[in-house]
């Protein structure tokens, strides 16, 4: 639970930013992956979390700059890239202006249960956090190189000179 918008807030750009990292792997061809019949589709996982921030953002009392929450997939990666970016900073700038250190031990009602505002800003990123990792499999299901995030990939190590973890 965040007890300082600041602290929210560098944590967002950090993760966000990781985030946009992912997004601007994809292709459009990649889109359409999934790791098995029935599962979810890279660009529904990566949708997913552009409508997530408008969608849980609206519950925190926020109009968010996002599609809304039955807009389908786009067929073409740049616009969920495009789209996340412009809605994880409409998140960003609605925290920090119109929400104060001292509400965040205040409750909201989300999904029909009490929580902190604090809370529920730890939960948006934990949930940003749970989906990317989703699609990093997925990503390399596709062929996709997939960026280091909390450290170097597999990838990244060859590329620094050093050998990768088996």
């Amino acid at each position: 639970m965040y007890r300082t918008i600041e602290d929210f807030i560098s944590d967002w750009r950090t993760e966000s930013e990781s985030t946009l990292k992912l997004l601007k792997g994809l292709t459009d061809a990649s889109l359409g992956q999934k790791t098995y019949n029935e599962g979810r589709s890279l660009g529904f996982l990566a949708w997913h979390l552009v409508l997530t921030l408008g969608e849980m953002g609206s519950k925190m009392g926020f109009v968010v700059n996002a599609p809304g929450e039955n807009t389908p997939t786009p067929e073409v990666a740049s616009d969920i890239f495009t789209a996340y970016e412009t809605a994880s900073e409409s998140i960003t700038k609605l925290v920090k202006y119109r929400w104060k250190d001292a509400m965040l031990d205040e409750d909201i009602e989300l999904y029909g249960e009490k929580w902190k505002r604090g809370y529920a800003l730890a939960s948006l990123v934990k949930h940003e956090i749970h989906y990317r990792a989703q699609m990093t499999v997925v990503m390399r299901q596709a062929g996709l190189k997939v960026p280091g995030i909390y450290g170097p990939s597999r990838e990244e190590w060859t590329q620094l000179g050093m050998q990768p973890l088996p």
